[in-house]
């Protein structure tokens, strides 16, 4: 039996609060320079997670640093936290490590970690795009959508996961708008796309723009500040933020009621699972990334995976098809850190038709 590991970190300072509560009434900058000063840790063990081909178990390794440190702190300082966290990983005899959170995104995702420790490394990202494609196209079948009728809209696309985004979105969509910063480099792509699938994609550097008559939405840029926001977005839209930081202003799901954001894909977990910690998941579910570490090692794929900007829509249809192989299928959907269950999406749904509704009648009333 394989065994792996997966490296976790608190995402705001509620989540540190919550289990260090002597540290409530301490003031956050200390708390900042405790984090700091703190080494990784073991979390917890991983068990029974066993498929009809094979069985791995493995452990969580906290990095004690907050996700606004991941980004502010010196990014050398942070890939050494990193580092430090996969030796450990190495100590406690796993063989391939994954990169949880902001610990896939600093510096070159991954590069630098894996050529430091002496275990194999994953980001999780290929399973997290063929989660977070099959999540979209799930949400919105939920949403009253068939993916072959949706405009949709790809945000960051001239990046390496925004480019496999599209090239598989294109595929089934009725109509494609690229975005990104670089006209020239979105120019380029938008012919190579062309010429690999025959569809003819727009392309506009204005988000804004975008979204106007976006049904679905993937966004999965590199930018510090979010860039959707809820005036954005047409009633009934579905939007997958895969980007870390968010791309997703939190005022959407404030403001907007009628507008569904998701995470990407809940992956539940073949076997009899018990991660001996609760990360705010529902029981036997995990994060897509996570599932991707616990695939390979169960493959006994003992290899750097995901690692890098470069990613192939081959290699999310691989990692896709070994997760159907061990029984790895998405389970729901999560945003800003929940869970959205099913009565929530009628809700949103049943929203979007008022609000058209209302647009439609103001419109004939304005004739």
């Amino acid at each position: 039996m394989h065994t792996f590991a997966f490296l976790i970190h608190p995402i705001e300072y509620d989540d540190i609060f919550r289990k260090l509560k002597f540290l409530q009434k301490v003031p956050v900058g200390i708390v900042k320079s405790l984090m700091k000063a703190l080494p990784p840790v073991k979390v917890s063990k991983i068990e029974g997670v066993r498929s009809a081909y094979a069985a791995t178990e493995g452990y969580f390794i906290g990095v004690p640093l907050v996700s606004d440190q991941m980004i502010n702190l010196p990014e050398d300082f942070v890939i050494k936290k990193i580092i430090k966290a996969g030796k450990l990983a190495e100590k406690l005899g796993a063989e391939i490590v994954g990169l949880g959170a902001m610990t896939s995104v600093v510096g070159d995702a991954g590069i630098t970690v894996s050529k430091n420790l002496n275990i194999a490394v994953t980001t999780g990202n290929s399973y997290t795009v063929a989660t977070a494609i099959e999540g979209t196209i799930k949400a919105a079948e939920m949403m009253g959508k068939d993916i072959k009728d949706c405009n949709a809209v790809v945000i960051g696309a001239t990046g390496s996961i925004g480019k496999v985004c599209a090239e598989i979105l294109a595929r089934d969509v009725k109509e494609l708008t690229l975005v990104a910063r670089n006209r020239e480099r979105l120019k380029d792509f938008a012919e190579t796309l062309m010429y690999r699938t025959g569809i003819s994609p727009s392309i506009t550097s204005n988000v804004d723009e975008a979204l106007i008559n976006a049904d679905v939405v993937i966004t999965v840029t590199s930018a510090v500040d979010t860039v959707i926001k809820p005036e954005y977005l047409k009633p009934g839209a579905v939007v997958c933020d895969v980007a870390r930081p968010r791309d997703v202003s939190k005022e959407v799901v404030e403001k907007r009621d009628d507008v569904l954001v998701i995470e990407g894909g809940v992956v539940e977990v073949p076997g009899d699972v018990d991660f001996h910690f609760n990360f705010g998941f529902p029981p036997k579910t995990s994060y897509a990334c996570m599932a991707e570490t616990m695939i390979l090692a169960m493959e006994g794929r003992i290899e750097n995976y995901s690692l890098g900007r470069d990613m192939t829509v081959e290699q999310v249809e691989e990692i896709a098809a070994l997760a159907k192989k061990h029984g790895f299928k998405l389970a729901g959907f999560r945003s800003f850190e929940k869970e959205v269950p099913i009565e929530k999406i009628k809700e949103i749904k049943m929203n979007a038709r008022r609000k058209k509704l209302n647009i439609s009648t103001y419109d004939m009333g304005s004739v």
